[in-house]
């Protein structure tokens, strides 16, 4: 999915699009789904692609949405970043190239991974609403 900036800045709220298109990431224990708990799945604000399943949701204390799996392997692109003095994962949607967030590997079991993410980066879709 290709899009200019000047559209993606008439389809996201300026927050989205500095978290989304800029790499930004916005400060811990403010975004709408950290303490969220609803059944669903979280999908990309930027393109509607589907992320994360409710069911891999934990409370990791970082002040981010947590999850320790992606819906399903194409769902999410891993990239090097080496911002900030540090060397961590960054994550991107495989859609749009939205900035998500990041993955460490200090999740919980079964896959040991804690893929944190900004709540801004998100939109979610209720399993009741289907």
């Amino acid at each position: 999915m290709t899009k200019k900036n000047d559209e993606w800045k008439l389809t996201l709220s300026p927050e989205q699009y500095k978290v989304l298109r800029e790499c930004g990431t916005e400060p811990p224990f403010t975004g709408k789904y950290v303490n969220h708990k609803e059944n669903g799945v979280y999908v990309c604000a930027g393109c509607g692609n589907e992320l994360f399943s409710s069911d891999t949701k934990y409370e990791s204390g970082s002040g981010w949405p947590s999850f320790w799996d992606q819906v399903t392997e194409d769902a999410i692109e891993r990239r090097e970043d080496n911002s900030l003095w540090m060397k961590r994962t960054e994550i991107v949607c495989k859609k749009c190239g939205g900035h998500l967030g990041h993955v460490f590997d200090d999740g919980p079991n079964p896959t040991g991974l804690r893929y944190c993410v900004n709540s801004l980066s998100l939109d979610f879709k209720s399993k009741d609403s289907e």
